[in-house]
């Protein structure tokens, strides 16, 4: 999970809480869609909406590939030190 995004469940009232904006409601969540759906309007929602899953798919592939790149260079300097000693 990222650090900037925590989703936080009161009760019954789930509110998503951004690292820098603060806690937003469902209200909130909802007048930013309406917004969205203003400006794009209701035909390129769709491809709007597959441009970002397409766009956070990529952007969690490389950070898993940067995270086993630095965990596969801890394990080789590791194995490299106990050649040594």
């Amino acid at each position: 999970m990222s650090p900037s995004l925590v989703l936080v469940e009161m009760g019954c009232q789930t509110m998503v809480n951004f690292a820098l904006i603060g806690p937003l409601g469902w209200s909130e969540l909802l007048i930013i869609f309406f917004i969205i759906l203003i400006v794009f309007g209701p035909r390129k929602l769709p491809e709007v909406a597959d441009a970002l899953g397409k766009s956070i798919q990529k952007f969690k592939k490389a950070s898993r590939e940067v995270q086993n790149e630095i965990e596969i260079g801890g394990e080789d300097n590791k194995k490299n030190t106990d050649l040594k000693g």
